[in-house]
């Protein structure tokens, strides 16, 4: 489900604007060459089946909804998702399909629950991430109705796979609606230079906006409290997506939900050495690794307890550690041994390493280097995972065991899933990443072209809409967006002190994926559970006065 930086090239052949290793991801399979474009049947508008979970009925709905790559375009595209008779669109529209306007027809699972009034009843936006991936990891691993069982930190055995109820499932408290992104699902590009219309930062937020608009009409949610949830670069939708609801569509919006954030694209642990000068990124993610390096065991003497330990370093990183990073060529020789000894005491590499590296290690070093002596790579998006190593004699881990651990399970149960008992997809390939060949991914937001970050995005959006929460979700073994990174980026958001009380922080000890780890996933539910019935309650009495 996540983009690994040290294969982004044969994850993303995306971007020459951006360094490959910038990119975090919700991407865990290599897409398959650009297709031929030989043309799928359309699939069906939509089906409805029902079902039951936890002592709720439910019905799920299947679909696709068609969104425009502009306002003005999207305006003029009718529930059906063709031009409306007598519109600009229509009297200008080309021939040739392949000419026509570009549009995204993207795909969805949507649960309501029965016979709830949709003004009493909340809904929740869930979406992964990549750039790139569909949001089969979320519907099927965190709080759908349904839960892929892969607990452990060890690959998971060949199919068959093993699909149960959700326990954990949200459904008790909200209605939920698992949304692909453009070009992936069983959703399409179609028109002319589609990728271009929909791919990229601004493009991609702007169609999740007016799918989020179409659905709150098809399905008359627009009274509802509505709640967005986006995981790792989902996070970085999620920024922006709030600023458009917000103050583009009139759609205020109750809470923003983030797992495994990224804003700043300049903090990636991945890419850290190809921008000298800029020491942040180690600082930032050596609560990760010392995490990491307590959990398999190198830390000497073991701390007995996590957080405390964590707690120690988080100290330790922005203190003594920036200090000696920020002395540069200035730091001596005996410093520079003394800080690489404590680096030792707290991340398990060896001291002549450290120094060797100049106490910067990037991710891929520290998941290489750590279980080294025992021919194993650490995980990225969760390093409690290990495998063998590619090449031992590699600098950097050469793959994600992670990723590879769990990717197979997922995807099979939900094609499985999808066409048994949600009868949908017959005839259709479900993909689980955008199939991009040559095709970029546009990382210019807001005519910036330097460097990608959204934390103006999320800032903006709280200032205009003062009662708008936010949730920070984060595991303590994850190395794509390390969960010190995430709590610097949002104590770091342009917004008056008098906001930062609508932020709320909630750490597991899980990775990237925090829902894989069943303790973990109870976890999720209950403090995603908590802050949605809490904060109706806040609106509630809101409005009371």
């Amino acid at each position: 489900m996540h983009l690994c930086a040290r294969v982004f090239a044969a994850l993303l052949a995306v971007s020459t604007l951006m360094p490959a290793a910038v990119v975090r991801a919700d991407d865990e399979e290599k897409p398959a060459a650009k297709s031929d474009k030989t043309p799928e049947k359309a699939p069906p508008t939509e089906v409805t089946t029902p079902g039951s979970v936890n002592g709720i009925a439910y019905n799920a709905v299947v679909g696709t909804l068609t969104v425009g790559a502009t306002d003005a375009q999207d305006a003029q595209l009718g529930a059906d998702g063709k031009p409306l008779p007598g519109s600009q669109l229509a009297n200008s529209e080309a021939k040739e399909p392949k000419d026509a306007s570009p549009t995204a027809r993207m795909s969805y699972v949507a649960y309501f629950k029965k016979e709830a009034k949709p003004e009493d009843r909340p809904i929740t936006f869930f979406y992964n991430g990549g750039p790139g991936s569909s949001t089969v990891w979320l519907h099927m691993g965190s709080l759908g109705p349904k839960h892929v069982v892969t607990s452990g930190d060890q690959h998971v055995p060949a199919a068959p796979y093993r699909l149960v109820d959700n326990a954990n499932s949200l459904l008790d408290v909200s209605d939920l609606v698992f949304i692909d992104m453009p070009g992936t699902g069983f959703g399409r590009l179609m028109g002319k230079d589609a990728e271009k219309a929909f791919w990229g930062v601004d493009e991609d937020a702007n169609a999740f906006a007016r799918f989020i608009q179409r659905f709150v009409t098809k399905y008359n949610r627009w009274n509802s409290p509505k709640y967005i949830f986006g995981e790792s670069y989902g996070t970085t939708r999620s920024a922006v997506l709030a600023d458009i609801l917000e103050n583009n569509k009139s759609i205020d919006i109750n809470g923003v939900i983030l797992l495994s954030q990224i804003f700043n694209f300049t903090t990636d642990i991945d890419a850290a050495n190809s921008n000298p000068g800029v020491d942040l990124p180690y600082e930032l993610a050596l609560p990760t690794f010392a995490a990491t390096a307590w959990y398999h065991k190198k830390v000497s003497p073991q701390p007995p307890a996590l957080e405390p330990f964590l707690r120690e370093v988080e100290d330790f990183a922005t203190g003594p550690y920036a200090h000696a990073l920020a002395l540069g060529t200035d730091i001596t020789d005996e410093e520079k041994q003394a800080v690489a000894e404590k680096l030792h005491g707290y991340i398990g590499l060896p001291v002549a390493y450290l120094v060797k590296a100049n106490l910067r290690v990037n991710g891929g070093e520290f998941e290489k280097m750590l279980l080294d002596d025992q021919n194993l790579t650490t995980g990225r998006l969760d390093t409690r995972y290990s495998g063998p190593h590619m090449d031992p004699l590699s600098q950097a881990a050469d793959y994600d065991p992670q990723s590879s651990a769990i990717s197979s399970a997922y995807v099979s149960l939900f094609n499985d899933y999808v066409r048994k008992d949600l009868k949908y997809g017959e005839g259709q390939t479900f993909l689980p990443m955008a199939l991009f060949g040559s095709a970029q991914w546009d990382f210019v937001h807001k005519g910036n072209p330097i460097s990608l970050n959204v934390a103006g995005d999320l800032a903006e959006a709280m200032k205009t809409n003062p009662r708008l929460k936010v949730m920070v979700n984060g595991g303590y073994y994850d190395l794509a967006t390390p969960f010190f990174t995430a709590q610097y980026e949002e104590k770091h958001l342009p917004i008056p002190q008098s906001l930062a009380k609508n932020i709320e922080f909630d750490w597991y000890e899980a990775g990237h994926m925090v829902y894989v780890r069943d303790e973990s996933l109870k976890q999720l539910h209950d403090r995603v559970a908590a802050f949605i019935t809490r904060t109706q309650a806040e609106d509630k009495q809101a409005l009371a006065k």
